[in-house]
């Protein structure tokens, strides 16, 4: 029952000040059978009922009663500031409705529940990844599409500020930490599309994070083999101040130790994160988000051996390396935001940020490899090696990229209610700039003779035909690029609470608008702008059925970032124009109830159509561009997923999703998007033993079909349409809990601090599938085919986590 309790319990909590601004000492704040009261500086914090209409009183000896009406989802934490007065009874009435987000589409998680559910990379993005409609085939990655976008489509929000990721990072491997960190988390919001006009300039999706406010002093630990993380609340004696600060360290070594090549591998991934709180008054409120990320990757592959072919004629491919790569991605972010309530209807924002980031991707790699057919005869003494060899050869990988951007925001936001109408505007200002250089090339040799890139001609016959030509690299990239643009934008927006007859409505129109331009050395870009009109309409019918159905329509432009804008060969094209989608979603909620526990089956039909589009090829988590808008597309999918407790007392749900998305370059024809995904399955399922609650099992399970990107990066993609296998992968996880005193599970004396305690064992990959990134193509020499070998991800990994909380 204590589990139950917990999860059904919502916050109220703030400031009460008479007309002269003086805190009120000694107001009564109840709600149904619970009740508080302010203290010296008229604090007070009430916990409530979730998940239900409740009324919160206020009451004094020489003032007027007030009340506050409230909806809170589970553990949401509801700030609500207020003066009383001795002339007339005031009613501080605020409804606050839990469908607000429903009817937006916006998808609401518990971050209690995120930090437990086991996976390679285990936050925010481990969990998203289970949803319909976003894809991954890399658990190395923070990074996911979403509804046929790619990486560069979705939007990243923490506490009302856009964070960025760093530039050059093109493997998995390479990335470290996701900027959110799951400590601090308090809500997390996702819009998978049809998303409101306040929300940005990106095609895809919303992920909006909100860091908690601490009341009280906390703090919690982590560590597992992967790495750490230590939290700490803090809260000044008069409440006015207060800050969460998070520090975590991960170390991939006993992931990539799972891969077939094997490495010296030495990363270092760090970070401290804060936020900062100041209450100044009932009105006015200040916060400070900053983070500072170190991220170290020193890599130096040893030896590869990767079998593949079939069972009549099985082959391998035997690679031995020498030398290293060097990477070193250091970032800087600081945002300003302040809050200011004009009065009860009306309040202003203002925030200011600044992202710095400091890369450098440098790597010379020598690698000989051997391609051959196999022995397998079980008695010989060389079972299992290459017996004859058909391709000989060696490749050379060599990079200097640096670059260095720093990003500056300014913005104000306003929203005014008025009865049941809610009016939000913005204005937006952006400065990019950055400093670029690439340097990289790659050269291969196959059987003592320097292979030149396809697409170079006169063709020779190697090896049977010398060719005394000069040596060309058979990839190569450089340019510096010093680049600056300029960034205008603002929304507004209407939204509305109504009835239809007996049925309930909402709806909201609004507008984006984005101008900018490019300038730089050698770049005088023309100023572009875009608008991008925006509805959404849902309806709750007056029936027995709890259903609701939901339409949303718009125009999404997307402006090109700095990568979009820098082509295949490193050049930067000012003059890209931003992409367009016109986007058309229709979704339906059906709440019920089975065996008296709460379920919820979303269903949603989307079509989206695309022009300008800038088309890309996609390495590992690396993205290049064309830069050129000479394609059109489409995407159109549907998405199922349905939540609830299987397990009382748990949230977990199934998900599956068709996804088809395609791209016509040049009038060529229609071929499948590099985020082709056409079917995806999810599972995240929680329990725990009926008679050993403190016993919990977590199961992460997911399964897409191959996407395009088999084919090599030279290949023309209509001539070669070629996709990886299918992606299977199951993280499952067992967690005791030795302390929880919100769940009622006992204390040991000696640790009466904890508040909790537990245990963790985690198997990722669980049944050892053999997921492929991308191929690496060799050439026979005498045959001329040439042959895909996968680059497998990580095979089955075990892990130990202990969390502790205070």
């Amino acid at each position: 029952m204590g589990i139950t309790s917990f999860a059904q319990t919502a916050f109220v909590k703030g400031v009460i000040l008479d007309k002269k601004n003086v805190p009120v000492e000694g107001v009564n704040v109840i709600c149904a059978n619970t009740g508080t009261q302010t203290n010296d500086k008229g604090f007070y914090q009430i916990a409530i009922p979730s998940n239900q209409n409740v009324t919160v009183e206020f009451t004094h000896v020489s003032l007027k009663k007030a009340s506050l009406k409230v909806s809170l989802q589970p553990n949401e934490v509801y700030v609500f500031n207020m003066y009383m007065n001795d002339q007339a009874e005031q009613m501080g009435e605020v409804v606050i409705n839990n469908n607000k987000k429903t009817v937006q589409g916006i998808l609401t998680f518990e971050a209690k529940d995120i930090r437990f559910i086991p996976g390679a990379n285990a936050g925010i993005e481990n969990v998203l990844k289970t949803l319909p409609g976003v894809n991954s085939n890399n658990e190395l990655s923070t990074q996911y599409s979403v509804r046929g976008g790619n990486y560069d489509e979705n939007l990243v929000y923490v506490n009302e500020v856009e964070v960025y990721r760093p530039f050059l990072i093109r493997s998995g491997q390479q990335e470290g930490l996701s900027f959110v960190n799951t400590d601090l988390v308090q809500n997390i919001d996702f819009s998978a599309g049809g998303f409101q006009a306040k929300y940005g300039d990106k095609m895809s999706s919303v992920l909006d994070i909100t860091y908690r406010n601490p009341t009280q002093f906390g703090a919690s630990l982590e560590m597992s083999f992967l790495g750490g993380s230590l939290a700490l609340d803090l809260v000044s004696k008069d409440k006015k101040w207060s800050a969460i600060t998070g520090i975590r360290y991960r170390n991939n070594s006993l992931l990539v130790d799972s891969q077939e090549t094997q490495t010296n591998y030495t990363p270092t991934f760090a970070d401290i994160q804060t936020n900062i709180n100041y209450r100044a008054s009932a009105k006015w409120q200040w916060s400070f988000l900053g983070n500072i990320s170190q991220n170290k990757y020193l890599y130096e592959p040893l030896t590869r051996k990767t079998n593949f072919g079939t069972v009549d004629e099985p082959m391998a491919l035997a690679v031995y390396y020498e030398g290293k790569e060097k990477d070193l991605y250091n970032t800087y972010f600081g945002a300003l935001k302040t809050t200011y309530q004009v009065n009860d209807s009306f309040s202003l924002k203002f925030i200011g940020s600044v992202f710095h980031t400091i890369e450098q991707e440098y790597f010379d790699i020598y690698a000989q490899y051997r391609l051959g057919e196999v022995d397998t005869n079980i008695g010989s003494d060389t079972y299992g090696d290459i017996q004859f060899s058909r391709g000989i050869g060696s490749q050379l990988n060599h990079a200097r990229n640096d670059l260095d951007a720093l990003i500056a925001n300014l913005e104000i936001k306003g929203i005014n209610n008025w009865k049941e109408n809610q009016i939000e505007w913005g204005v937006k200002y952006t400065r990019e700039s950055i400093r670029d250089r690439i340097s990289e090339w790659e050269m291969i040799d196959s059987a003592g003779f320097s292979i030149r890139p396809p697409i170079v001609l006169p063709k020779n016959d190697e090896p049977y035909q010398s060719y005394s030509g000069l040596l060309i690299p058979y990839q190569s990239v450089r340019a510096t690029n010093f680049t600056d643009i300029d960034r205008f934008s603002a929304y507004a927006q209407w939204s509305r609470k109504d009835n239809l007859g007996t049925n309930q409505i909402w709806y909201n129109l609004g507008a984006r608008m984005q101008s900018w331009e490019v300038s730089g050395d050698n770049l005088n870009g023309k100023i572009q702008t875009v608008f991008s009109p925006r509805a959404q309409f849902a309806i709750k019918p007056d029936w027995k059925k709890e259903m609701l159905f939901r339409f949303t329509i718009g125009l999404y432009n997307q402006p090109p970032f700095y990568r979009e804008l820098r082509d295949y060969d490193g050049v930067v094209l000012p003059d890209t124009k931003a992409q367009k989608s016109l986007n058309v979603v229709l979704g339906n909620e059906y709440s019920f109830k089975l065996k008296e526990r709460p379920f919820k089956l979303v269903t949603e039909a989307y079509y989206k159509t695309m022009t300008d589009v800038n088309p890309y090829t996609v390495d590992n988590v690396r993205i290049r561009y064309a830069a050129n808008n000479n394609a059109v597309a489409y995407v159109q999918g549907l998405d199922v997923r349905l939540n609830g407790e299987f397990v009382p007392s748990t949230d977990s749900w199934i998900s599956f999703g068709y996804l088809k998305t395609e791209e016509n370059i040049d009038n060529k024809g229609y071929i499948s998007r590099p985020t082709d995904q056409r079917l995806k399955f999810g599972l995240l399922f929680q329990d725990y033993m009926p008679k050993i609650p403190s016993l919990k099992l977590y199961l992460n399970l997911v399964y897409n079909t191959g996407l395009p990107g088999g084919s090599p990066s030279y290949a023309d993609p209509y001539l070669y349409q070629n996709r990886l296998n299918d992606y299977r992968r199951v993280d499952v996880g067992f967690s005791k809990v030795f302390i929880d005193q919100k769940a009622g599970i006992a204390t040991k004396k000696f640790l009466k601090s904890l508040k909790e305690l537990s245990l963790g064992f985690e198997i990722f990959n669980l049944f050892n599938n053999q997921n492929a990134i991308t191929n690496t193509w060799v050439r026979d020499v005498y045959t001329k085919t040439e042959y895909a070998i996968p680059n497998y991800m990580t095979t089955r990994v075990f892990n130990l986590k202990l969390s502790a909380r205070l």
